[in-house]
């Protein structure tokens, strides 16, 4: 093998760690760049093997499954050697816990991975479900789900405190086989797996946290009907009684009869009504306030798993927004030293925040500068796109739209002409102020620091009577220019103040 170097834009930490999914359905390889509070894919690829196709008749993995399945993991080794993988961890699931013939396909995995293959049961299935919702979702308060080929798993979760997992014999390959394709038949099964659930009976009036490639494939398909402006999946969030009719519709018409189905690929489409039943009976049997989707599950769930009590506490999108930093900003530095002074100058033009929106605007400032690499006329745009579709978790979509909202304004200047008024939707009218106004911040402070760290932390920004008042140490009363006057007007004019900058040794 050739000797190999990172790129300067990989954070390598340990190095790669790889994770092979044996599921009922899907044989998936998903690489991530190293173990951290925010993992990142490198590689990610699945085969549909269909491992639990017929399990329910025959109580025997299908021979011709089990070779698609030894053939794509033979690959998937052969992947994570060329990517310098220092971790393997392999997961079984449904299919494989159940099948006569499981114990001697697991031998063959061990031997093509090396690695001991973890059979997860049921409850552990749905804890770690869970595990990957608290590692994606900031302080998940539902019921999680985690739809697969062979079975549905529910646990619930209450901040950090995570319950005893149920599981159902409800996955998509087996709801379809036992039903005999006959989606009656599988709505009444449906109905009665779920009737004494007591993890669904607790729920009632919380979110319903959505894991799987079916149900992702649902949300796809409602996202694409409503003409979405957002194609991130993740914390995708639907009214459960919207989610009710949807559910009801999909499972009710032909499949390729449904408007915008090519959103949906072709080899998901057969399980997508046997999806919508299931989804459906959740609705009713537990009666949440809204079905929120998790791109994370039990893969990432696992890797959590594995981090440090402290690591664990991380905040995933501070720890994201850091990443960033340090990989595309032109002073690490320099953006953490943003969240502090911003905070005092939203105050002095009369702002007030609540802990998460403290919390949203310092990642904020720590992705300001992720921009600064494109075109003048540009920046603005790509650190909205950059922001808006950026791979990080921890944050709903209103919250990704004030995100990306503020970075443009720090570079556009407060106007709206050029940005997608469908972004501007998503943001509620309280965020959109507070995106407006952290925007006017940060074009003042990145005129008094020139982009570099050590600066803006020697300057005040504070309220005296009805005058926004930025301060400046002796030694920096130069930067007192025109433009930097006219960028302190126009924040004080979103508190209705009067601009002043004065010079004044800082204590």
């Amino acid at each position: 093998m050739p000797t190999h170097e990172y790129a300067p834009g990989r954070l390598n930490g340990s190095g790669p760690v790889a994770i092979i999914d044996i599921g009922s359905n899907s044989v998936r390889l998903v690489v991530y760049e190293r173990m951290s509070r925010t993992p990142m894919p490198l590689f990610n690829e699945k085969e549909l093997a269909g491992l639990g196709r017929g399990i329910a008749a025959t109580g025997r993995l299908n021979d011709q499954a089990v070779e698609a399945s030894l053939a794509a993991i033979r690959r998937f080794m052969a992947l994570c050697e060329q990517m310098h993988v220092k971790a393997v961890h392999v997961l079984a699931t449904a299919a494989a816990r159940e099948a006569s013939n499981g114990p001697d396909f697991l031998a063959q995995v061990e031997s093509i991975t090396g690695a001991d293959v973890a059979l997860l049961s049921g409850p552990e299935e749905a804890r770690l479900s869970a595990m990957g919702v608290l590692s994606g979702i900031h302080d998940p308060d539902g019921v999680a789900g985690d739809l697969g080929g062979g079975s549905l798993e529910v646990v619930d979760i209450r901040g950090r405190e995570v319950g005893i997992g149920e599981t159902f014999p409800l996955g998509g390959l087996r709801l379809e086989e036992v039903s005999e394709k006959t989606l009656k038949k599988a709505e009444k099964i449906a109905i009665d797996a779920l009737a004494n659930s007591s993890v669904l009976a607790k729920g009632e009036g919380r979110p319903f946290y959505a894991i799987g490639g079916t149900w992702r494939s649902l949300a796809r398909l409602h996202m694409r009907q409503k003409g979405y402006p957002l194609h991130i999946m993740h914390e995708y969030a639907i009214p459960a009684e919207e989610a009710l009719d949807f559910c009801r519709m999909v499972a009710r018409r032909d499949a390729e009869s449904l408007d915008s189905i090519e959103a949906v690929s072709k080899s998901r489409r057969l399980l997508l009504p046997y999806g919508a039943i299931v989804l459906e009976q959740v609705i009713r049997a537990m009666k949440p306030s809204m079905i929120i989707l998790s791109a994370l599950g039990v893969r990432e769930g696992l890797l959590y798993d594995l981090l440090d009590k402290e690591t664990q506490m991380a905040d995933p999108l501070i720890e994201a927004a850091e990443e960033l930093a340090l990989l595309r900003s032109r002073s690490p530095g320099h953006v953490r030293e943003l969240g502090p002074w911003t905070g005092q100058a939203l105050a002095a033009i009369g702002i007030e925040e609540t802990a998460e929106e403290v919390r949203l605007r310092t990642a904020a400032c720590l992705m300001a500068d992720i921009g600064w690499r494109a075109h003048p006329d540009y920046r603005g745009e790509q650190s909205l796109n950059l922001i808006a579709h950026g791979s990080f978790v921890g944050i709903d979509h209103p919250g990704r739209a004030y995100l990306a909202l503020a970075n443009y304004y720090r570079h556009e200047g407060l106007v709206d002409e050029h940005i997608s008024s469908r972004i501007r939707e998503l943001a509620t009218t309280r965020l959109l102020e507070r995106a407006r106004a952290l925007g006017a911040a940060l074009r003042v402070a990145y005129l008094v620091s020139g982009a570099m760290a050590g600066v803006i932390s020697r300057t005040r920004i504070e309220a005296r009577g009805d005058q926004l008042t930025l301060v400046l140490p002796p030694d920096r009363a130069m930067l007192a220019g025109s433009r930097l006057q006219r960028r302190v007007a126009q924040l004080a004019k979103l508190g209705a103040m009067k601009p002043a900058i004065v010079v004044e040794e800082i204590v």
